[in-house]
């Protein structure tokens, strides 16, 4: 059975009805907005496996590094390891 302590909200730390809390908010809207290069496409064909021999995903034939940071590389890394890609097949 619940006391009546749990029954209460504490207005400190029950959070607003939207779920965030106005200076969370305001935190959140001036951190600076990460931009991602999209204009090299990803190799990515949809199998991804990692071979243990190798450490190649066998689909794209990228290390699992390289998958990683995809999403954070510049277009030149990008486009030298879309370029190393043939001779590791």
């Amino acid at each position: 059975m619940a006391d009546e302590k749990d029954r209460k909200a504490d207005p400190e730390t029950t959070p607003p009805e939207d779920g965030e809390a106005p200076a969370q908010r305001l935190r959140r809207r001036a951190r600076p907005q990460r931009v991602f290069d999209t204009s090299v496409p990803s190799p990515c064909i949809a199998v991804c496996q990692v071979d243990p021999r190798s450490d190649l995903c066998i689909g794209c034939r990228r290390h699992i590094d390289e998958i990683r940071d995809w999403p954070i590389m510049t277009a030149e890394q990008k486009r030298a390891i879309l370029a190393a890609l043939p001779a590791r097949r």
